[in-house]
């Protein structure tokens, strides 16, 4: 799955517009290498996210194409930092 849509798809961005904007500044990391919107992820994966002053950390324990809100914090697990939704 392409890493802007996965963002999207587990909440940790609301929007897939908005996690491709990150990404293509370059605050996206996947196992310590910069990241594209279109990087594939996968389960295993860390992924780190720079905010304006904190950063994110999580791992991708799922990947599915569809997940209800209410489970989209089931796909990833925070390594360092808190949640963050733009």
């Amino acid at each position: 799955m392409r890493l802007d849509k996965y963002l999207k798809v587990s909440r940790i961005i609301k929007r897939r517009t908005v996690a491709k904007e990150v990404c293509e500044s370059g605050r996206i990391l996947i196992n310590d290498k910069q990241a594209k919107p279109s990087t594939s992820v996968k389960e295993g994966d860390i992924i780190q996210i720079t905010f304006a002053n904190r950063i994110l950390k999580a791992e991708i324990i799922n990947i599915a194409e569809h997940v209800k809100k209410e489970d989209a914090k089931e796909m990833y697990v925070i390594i360092e930092g808190e949640e963050d939704k733009e």
